[in-house]
C-alpha cells in the first residue's frame, strides 16, 4: 500500500476514534447521567490536565527507549481498552479516574502520530512541507466522519459512543504496529537535564514583560477554547424537553450540526495566510478573540426554531476562524519572537498554556459558575450560560487590544510556517 494512503488512514483513525466521543460526553454525563456541572467540568477537565505532562514524558520514552510507531500502538490499544470499560461506570468520581486514565494514553499519540509522518515522509524523500497538510487534513475528516456515526447510530446519549471509540482505537493499535520503523529524532542531547528534557528552559521567557503578558493572555483565552465541545451537544440535545421540539432537526441531529464547526476549520485554514500577510498576528488574534465573542453569543440566541437554528450553523461557521486564528497566529509569535535555541520549548510552553492549563481552568471554572448561578431547580439557564462565556470573551479582547502591543512585519517566513503548522493543531 502506499505509504502516503497509509498514513492518511492514520491521520483519519487517529482523530476519529476522539470525535466519536469528545463532542457528546457532555449529552452523555448532564442529559442522560443527570451528573452535576462541576462533576462533568471535572471530567473534562482531564483532558487539559493529561496535556500538561504526557506528551512531554512520552517523549522523552521516545527519545531513549522505544520507536515512535510502537509506543504509538500500545497507547492507542491501552486507550481503547479503558474506552471499553466506560459504560459500566455509574458513578462521577469514578470516571473522573478513567476518563483521566484514557486521556493520559491518549493525548501524547495527537504529536507522536506526527513525528510517526514526520520520520516516515522524510526518510521516503518527500516534501514535508507539501505532502503532510493534505495527509493530516484527513484527521479532520476523521473527526467529523466519528460524530456523524455516533450521531446517526444514536449513541450521542448512552455509552455506545465511547465503544465506537474503543473499537476503532484497538484497531488503530494493531494497524500501526504495521507501520515502517521510525525512532523519532534525537533532537534531545546526551547528557540533558531533566529541566531541559521536559522543556521547561522556555520558562525563561515569562521574565519579559511582553512574553510573559501573551502568555497570559494565551491561558485566559484556552479557558474557552473547549467550552462549546463541553456543552454544546447537551445545549442542543436539552431542547428535547421541550415537547415543540422533541422531534426537530437541531435536537435529532446536534452532533452533525456541530460537525460544521470542523468543517470550517478546515475554510479558514486556507485563508489564514491571507490575513496574516494583511492584517498582521495581533490583528488576526483579536479578530479570533471577537470571533468567540460572537460563537458564543450566537448559542445564547439560538433555538430549534428556523432563525435559531440559522444562528447556531453561523456559530458554527464562525469558529473555525475563532478555533484557528488564535491557535495559528499564537504559535507564529512564538515562532518569530523566541531565540531558536529555546523554540521548540516556547512553543511547548504556548500549548501547556492554552490546551493545559488555560483549558483545564476554564473546565473547572465553568462547572462550578454554571453549577452556581445557572441551574435552578434542575432547569439550565443557557441563555444566561452562553452569554457570560461571550462577555468573557469580551472582556479578554478588549485587555488584549489594550495592552498587547505588536508591530506587523509582514513577513514571507511568517506565512510559510502558517501553511506549515496550521494543519498540526488539535481539536
Amino acid at each position: 500500500m502506499n505509504i502516503k494512503l497509509r498514513l492518511t488512514i492514520l491521520s483519519f483513525l487517529q482523530f476519529f476514534v476522539w470525535g466519536a466521543w469528545l463532542i457528546t460526553i457532555g449529552t452523555y454525563c448532564l442529559n442522560a447521567k443527570g451528573w452535576t456541572f462541576p462533576q462533568f467540568g471535572a471530567i473534562f477537565s482531564t483532558l487539559a490536565l493529561s496535556s500538561l505532562f504526557m506528551p512531554a514524558i512520552t517523549g522523552i520514552i521516545a527519545d531513549k527507549w522505544l520507536n515512535a510507531e510502537k509506543l504509538y500502538a500500545i497507547l492507542h490499544i491501552l486507550y481503547g481498552a479503558i474506552l471499553f470499560y466506560v459504560p459500566r461506570v455509574n458513578d462521577p468520581d469514578t470516571l473522573y479516574y478513567v476518563i483521566f486514565a484514557a486521556m493520559i494514553c491518549y493525548m501524547p499519540t495527537i504529536s507522536l502520530s506526527n513525528s510517526i509522518a514526520y520520520t516516515i515522509l522524510k526518510r521516503d524523500g518527500f516534501d514535508v512541507v507539501k505532502v503532510f497538510p493534505p495527509i493530516r487534513v484527513w484527521g479532520t475528516v476523521g473527526f467529523i466522519a466519528a460524530m456523524w456515526t455516533t450521531n446517526l447510530s444514536g449513541s450521542k446519549a448512552n455509552g455506545n459512543q465511547f465503544l465506537i471509540g474503543a473499537i476503532t482505537a484497538v484497531a488503530l493499535g494493531i494497524y500501526a504496529f504495521t507501520l515502517p520503523k521510525c525512532p523519532p529524532p534525537k533532537s534531545i542531547s546526551k547528557g540533558a537535564g531533566i529541566v531541559e528534557q521536559l522543556g521547561l528552559k522556555a520558562f525563561k521567557l515569562l521574565a519579559n514583560y511582553k512574553t510573559a503578558l501573551f502568555f497570559i493572555f494565551s491561558m485566559m483565552l484556552g479557558a474557552a477554547l473547549q467550552l462549546t465541545n463541553m456543552y454544546g451537544d447537551s445545549f442542543l440535545s436539552g431542547f428535547g424537553d421541550n415537547p415543540v421540539y422533541k422531534d426537530s432537526f437541531v435536537v435529532k441531529y446536534s452532533t452533525i450540526i456541530l460537525s460544521i464547526s470542523q468543517m470550517s476549520e478546515t475554510l479558514f485554514i486556507l485563508t489564514i495566510p491571507f490575513f496574516l500577510k494583511r492584517f498582521g498576528i495581533k490583528k488576526v488574534m483579536l479578530m479570533s478573540m471577537f470571533a468567540w465573542v460572537f460563537r458564543f453569543g450566537l448559542f445564547a440566541y439560538g433555538n430549534p426554531t428556523a432563525f435559531g437554528t440559522a444562528l447556531i450553523i453561523l456559530s458554527c461557521i464562525v469558529y473555525g476562524m475563532a478555533f484557528d486564528f488564535f491557535n495559528i497566529s499564537g504559535s507564529l509569535f512564538v515562532e518569530t519572537t523566541t531565540d531558536s535555541s529555546i523554540r521548540a520549548s516556547a512553543q511547548g510552553l504556548f500549548m501547556m498554556m492554552t490546551n493545559g492549563v488555560g483549558a483545564f481552568l476554564g473546565s473547572k471554572i465553568s462547572g462550578y459558575v454554571i453549577g452556581r448561578y445557572f441551574v435552578s431547580n434542575e432547569i439550565r439557564d443557557w441563555h444566561g450560560i452562553w452569554l457570560t462565556f461571550s462577555f468573557y470573551a469580551l472582556s479578554v479582547a478588549i485587555l488584549f487590544a489594550i495592552m498587547f502591543k505588536h508591530e506587523h512585519v509582514p513577513s514571507g517566513r511568517e506565512i510559510l510556517r502558517a501553511e506549515t503548522d496550521v494543519e498540526m493543531t488539535p481539536h
